[in-house]
């Protein structure tokens, strides 16, 4: 039985290239973990933004710094060392992480989706249908939820048998990658299963946020004022923009079509997608959410004004 497995994600990518690469991430990482950092600390200093809204986006922010500090700081290391192995165990965990927070993160986009939807189309109910009480309970439940899941796929992949190779060509524990190396009957439906789990729970997500957008659109095209429709639709353009950013990478890296890539397109497209769709997060929602960017404004200007004056 295999108890530890070896990453061979970085082995082939050019060693000269790799001091380079692991100075952008690492300034990502760090910009990823200040960046969101700081618009919780905004949301939670100014009273004015303690909405559903800033709620929502507080928590996304949560699982944006999660998912990154599962992930990234085992994939900087191993761009660092030639010996990149991760045991039964960590690998295991590294997926449950991955899973939760990345299921989370969906279920997050889709509720912030639906705010924008009751919001511009029925606003007059707006703190009815989602009271901060409420809120509070849908958040829970969506890192409830995202965590079940991550828990029964995890179990589902690693209750197979690893009794061939132990070498994962991936730069992480990734599920795809790892369920090519078990062995036995059930492989086959279990990977159908879990891709199935997977596609179902994302793309209903999206088909969510898409039908919110519907509405929406249909809503601000019968405001008479092109003002009016503008400063309606500037509320909605940051999740939006973080939306079509976060289901754009990912269809790129999961639906490309098989081809002759190299293993180094690959891993730099998905090293990519791992570090920079979190490092975009706080930079979208602070430059186009004018609310939260003067928030942020006033907030630095009370804390650096006393040094000033």
């Amino acid at each position: 039985m295999v108890t530890e497995f070896i990453l061979v994600g970085f082995s082939t990518f050019p060693r000269h290239l790799l001091p380079a690469f692991f100075l952008l991430y690492l300034l990502m990482y760090l910009f990823t973990l200040l960046g969101n950092l700081l618009i919780m600390a905004t949301v939670w200093s100014e009273r004015s933004l303690h909405t559903p809204m800033y709620l929502f986006l507080c928590a996304l922010s949560t699982s944006e710094i999660l998912f990154t500090v599962a992930v990234t700081p085992r994939m900087l290391v191993d761009m660092l060392f030639t010996h990149r192995t991760i045991t039964w165990a960590a690998c295991a965990s590294q997926m449950f992480f991955s899973f939760t927070f990345g299921f989370t993160h969906s279920f997050l986009l889709m509720i912030m989706g639906y705010d924008r939807y009751v919001a511009i189309c029925h606003p007059l109910r707006y703190n009815v249908l989602m009271s901060p009480r409420g809120c509070a309970h849908l958040v829970s439940w969506f890192w409830v939820g995202g965590s079940v899941m991550g828990i029964m796929l995890t179990l589902i992949v690693f209750h197979l048998t690893f009794c061939g190779s132990n070498v994962i060509h991936h730069f992480a524990c990734h599920v795809l990658s790892l369920l090519k190396l078990a062995c036995g009957k059930e492989t086959s439906s279990v990977t159908l299963a879990v891709i199935l789990v997977c596609v179902s729970a994302l793309m209903g997500c999206l088909f969510l946020i898409v039908l919110s957008y519907v509405f929406i659109v249909a809503a601000i095209l019968r405001i008479p004022s092109a003002e009016g429709r503008h400063k309606t639709f500037s509320t909605c353009v940051s999740h939006l923009t973080v939306v079509i950013v976060h289901y754009g990478f990912a269809s790129i890296i999961y639906l490309k079509p098989k081809g002759p890539h190299s293993m180094d397109s690959n891993t730099l497209m998905a090293t990519t997608y791992t570090v920079f769709t979190p490092f975009l997060s706080p930079i979208i929602f602070s430059l186009r959410n004018k609310e939260l960017k003067n928030a942020i404004k006033k907030s630095f200007q009370r804390k650096f004004s006393p040094l000033s004056s």
